[in-house]
């Protein structure tokens, strides 16, 4: 089983970032996701900068993907796209059909990203046909679900196994609307909230979390401690979710799991410390999202 760092999904300095991905160049990770996938209006780092970080991580002996934006809204984004799809060197991830479009037409490989909502065979089958090499299940596709799902030879299954669930996304930016500004002039204030703005509800429980025009949970999946269930069910990459703080002793931990360094029922008291939030993994197992047992039920 492979380890894969995911897109990153917030907004930081472009100092900030580009530290992030230096330091992340030694990390026992096998394949590294690239590029803005939330918001368009994000780009202190532009598609050069992007290719030259998966040049180096390349050079690492890293599998480096361009993940696409997964809400395309202008001609712009269309050409960002295009650009993004036009470069053969590095595999791609599609965040939207549209992307999906522009690779089968290249007949190029793809990586088929969690939103594009493939919950049914024929939809994988669909995927797999037009170039798809792996695809990443919804974030709330259930355990059996996934373990049912008749794979298309030579695809294989990544699974978003650590990180806040990005769940919904939206024409309107939720974090200039907290601050009472309209999107086009939001003054780019989720670069203040390094792993998104929290919401309590009525009662007074963290229940989500925002990030720009992205909906995220406020509590963290975390399935380390799910591991035989995750063989059982046939996962060969597991990705993990940058943070602002700790991500390497996130992918350190996981890596030691996989390398059978402890066990998977140590886990979870060993990434406590590093977490940002309660953990959950009721999604994995059918229930609520924001449900957590802490134990495996095989």
């Amino acid at each position: 089983m492979k380890l894969s760092l995911g897109p990153l999904l917030y907004y930081w300095s472009r100092e900030d970032t580009l530290a992030f991905y230096e330091a992340a160049l030694g990390w026992p990770v096998d394949i590294v996701y690239l590029g803005e996938t939330v918001c368009s209006r994000r780009h202190l780092l532009r598609l050069p900068d992007w290719i030259d970080l998966a040049e180096q991580f390349t050079a690492a002996g890293k599998q480096a993907v361009l993940a696409s934006q997964t809400l395309i809204e202008s001609e712009s984004d269309l050409k960002a796209l295009r650009k993004v799809v036009a470069d053969e060197r590095f595999l791609v991830e599609a965040n939207e059909w549209g992307a999906v479009r522009l690779l089968a037409e290249a007949k190029r490989p793809f990586v088929a990203g969690p939103t594009l909502n493939a919950y049914n065979p024929d939809t994988l089958a669909l995927l797999a046909e037009l170039g798809a090499v792996r695809w990443v299940p919804p974030v709330e596709m259930p355990r059996d679900m996934i373990a049912a799902m008749p794979i298309p030879e030579g695809m294989q299954t990544e699974l978003f196994a650590y990180g806040r669930l990005p769940l919904a996304f939206s024409a309107r930016c939720f974090t200039a609307r907290h601050y009472n500004l309209q999107k086009d002039d939001c003054q780019f204030r989720c670069i203040d909230h390094p792993d998104g703005l929290v919401l309590a509800s009525r009662e007074g429980e963290d229940f989500l979390c925002i990030n720009g025009i992205q909906t995220q949970s406020a509590r963290v999946m975390s399935l380390a401690h799910r591991l035989d269930e995750l063989h059982a069910a046939n996962v060969s990459v597991l990705r993990l979710s940058p943070q602002s703080r700790h991500t390497e002793k996130i992918v350190a931990l996981f890596r030691a799991l996989l390398d059978g360094s402890h066990t998977a029922a140590e886990t979870p008291a060993k990434l406590a410390p590093f977490l940002p939030a309660q953990p959950c993994d009721g999604y994995w197992l059918g229930e609520a999202g924001m449900a957590y047992s802490g134990l495996s039920t095989q």
